[in-house]
């Protein structure tokens, strides 16, 4: 993310180079074949179809019938030919027909399914560090909600195009076997490529700038319908503020209309008059003249010619004119695809390693370890050094801000030091598989979310399997969380939230707590994380939520991260960090000992629960 300069949102992105734009749209049809090759064969295997026909039933047809009529061509051998056009046209119907309704939704939900799927498998390897860099977030935006629809319209816009070509080719030669002057009212649109391609950029720009005026707007929306918000809405003017930032972004949004629609109007009235004033019209007068003043009999035209003339000129100016428009929709599914292409193309800074980590843990050491955040002026870590041994039980504490989660996060592998290092039995842990590693953890950070899941999927954080219900309601009991889930009609099968189902539980921010513990309980890895595991309990639940864990955790490396230093007194050793290092280490008593800062906040703690009366050797 660093080196090259990410373009601004709104910033003009102009033309991409010729093989870049090929590229891409040959990209789309790849992922497109990818997925269901039968799907693009017939979808442009038919524009070839379709476009022989079109031109066979209208341009030719009328023709041969005026002018064999005028003529005296036998009328049967003109209702042959109509005929077996129309059964012709019937079948191919038919059969094409039952492939776009019977076939088709099928085969365009697997391409929707591929393309979401490879966004989904990127988005899973990218470092929690992308999310922070607005650019590459924007990108990733634009890419979520481009890439299905832009692939797609890549092949749209070549089955158009083989249409036209089509279309074009055989009127183009039907014209000039009846007069080739004509080509050249249908060769002007030609000249107006220059105005498509100017309103084809002003239409980009504005998609690009009205995108993050479209997430605020979906943003503030969200504020009034869901349940998160719900509470500080209702309390005093936020609402106020909502609506103040809804009309911000629709003044922003009109501006931007007003800025790039004045440009798209005048470039589309300047190609409207081109074509309909210079090229039809133009045509259609020296058409009739040839018919109607010079006549048949002194070489003009016969009454089916001048007819097709009409029509066919029409056709081949729309065709060249968007034929145009066809090769600039490609440019601009270029410039939208590269968002896509650069999101999937980006290497993850946090890669994977050579080897499997040990499945059984271990001792992990952290080496003089140093983090800054990117954009960050000053370091959140640093100098921390401390060994966490096999089965033991850490406590980490300290002030907000004093650098616990971001360490909680190296631990995990979601950054990776600015400096130092962390190991695994001696094995520096970048030389593992990032799956291999991850999977030793049971973690529960601070932020934890629920899932519009049955309750047995948010415990294991898996599909359920045979046999697991045991586990899970065990792993309840543990977290205190039991006592609400049983009374469930559905029990483990009940899903959380009614967002999907109207027989779902809402479950309250404490029991939400006790659920998300439980993942800890059901899951047997060596290592576990419990960032404020407990932060919505009372003290009494917390004491016994962690008597509990410390019993069901026996023999599993444990760091827990708490503001309520009474659950301290269960680690085997505390860890406090202040301003982005460690400060203090040693067991409970060994800290109160010393008489230092943890010492200090303990008894303000304690004095806050038991008054001021606490012994100072507490």
């Amino acid at each position: 993310m660093k080196g090259k300069r990410e373009r601004k949102p709104g910033e003009k992105k102009k033309k991409l180079p010729l093989g870049r734009t090929l590229s891409n749209n040959l990209f789309a049809l790849r992922c497109i074949w990818q997925a269901s090759p039968l799907y693009l064969i017939v979808y442009l295997g038919s524009s070839f179809v379709y476009g022989a026909l079109d031109f066979l039933s209208e341009s030719y047809m009328l023709r041969r019938v005026v002018n064999g009529v005028e003529t005296g061509e036998p009328t049967e051998d003109i209702i042959r030919f109509v005929v077996i056009l129309g059964v012709v046209n019937i079948v191919i119907s038919i059969t094409l027909g039952w492939f776009w309704n019977v076939i088709s939704p099928g085969k365009q939900r697997r391409v929707s399914a591929y393309v979401e799927k490879m966004l989904f498998r990127q988005a899973a390897k990218v470092e929690l560090g992308c999310y922070e860099n607005p650019a590459f977030y924007d990108k990733y935006v634009r890419a979520m909600d481009e890439a299905y629809n832009r692939i797609t319209r890549v092949m749209k816009t070549l089955d158009d195009l083989i249409a036209r070509v089509i279309a074009l080719s055989a009127n183009s030669v039907l014209l000039f076997i009846i007069d080739p002057w004509l080509i050249l009212f249908g060769l002007f649109p030609l000249l107006l490529g220059f105005f498509r391609r100017l309103e084809n950029i002003a239409t980009h720009d504005l998609e690009t700038a009205r995108k993050p005026v479209n997430r605020r707007a979906e943003y503030v929306k969200r504020t009034f319908y869901l349940n998160e918000y719900a509470k500080e809405m209702r309390i005093g003017g936020m609402w106020g503020n909502m609506l103040r930032d809804l009309r911000a972004a629709y003044r922003e949004y009109r501006s931007l209309v007003y800025k790039y629609g004045a440009k798209q109007a005048i470039y589309g009235y300047i190609q409207r008059v081109g074509l309909d004033v210079v090229t039809i019209l133009g045509a259609t007068l020296y058409a009739v003249w040839r018919c109607m003043v010079i006549g048949p009999e002194n070489g003009g035209m016969l009454v089916g010619d001048c007819i097709v003339v009409l029509t066919s000129i029409g056709t081949i100016s729309y065709c060249l004119n968007n034929l145009i428009q066809n090769f600039a929709e490609f440019g601009e599914h270029a410039l939208f695809l590269e968002d896509v292409r650069f999101f999937l193309d980006y290497q993850p800074a946090i890669k994977d390693g050579p080897d499997t980590a040990p499945e059984g843990g271990g001792d992990v050491t952290v080496e003089n370890l140093a983090f800054r955040y990117e954009g960050a002026e000053t370091d959140t870590l640093h100098d921390v050094s401390f060994t966490w041994h096999k089965g033991e039980r850490l406590a980490l504490v300290g002030s907000n801000g004093s650098g616990k989660t971001t360490l909680v996060k190296l631990l995990l592998r979601l950054y990776d030091p600015s400096e130092g290092r962390v190991t695994l039995n001696g094995e520096d842990i970048r030389s593992f598989t990032l799956d291999s590693y991850r999977d030793g953890f049971s973690t529960v950070f601070q932020d934890f979310k629920m899932f519009s899941l049955n309750v047995k999927e948010n415990v294991l954080l898996r599909p359920a399997r045979e046999g697991d219900d045991e586990l899970v309601e065990n792993a309840l009991k543990e977290s205190g969380a039991w006592n609400k889930i049983s009374t469930f009609e559905k029990g483990l099968d009940t899903i959380l939230t009614r967002e999907f189902d109207d027989k779902g539980e809402n479950l309250s921010i404490g029991e939400q707590q006790k659920l998300s513990l439980a993942r800890v309980f059901a899951d047997r890895s060596p290592f576990v994380l419990l960032d404020e595991p407990s932060s919505a309990l009372d003290p009494i639940a917390e004491y016994t939520m962690f008597e509990n864990m410390m019993r069901a955790t026996k023999g599993r490396s444990v760091i827990f991260i708490s503001h309520r230093l009474s659950s301290a007194v269960l680690a085997d050793r505390v860890l406090l960090m202040d301003h982005g290092t460690i400060t203090e280490i040693g067991t409970h008593a060994e800290l109160m000992k010393q008489n230092g800062k943890y010492a200090a906040m303990f008894r303000r703690q304690a004095e806050n629960y038991l008054g001021s009366g606490v012994s100072e050797h507490e």
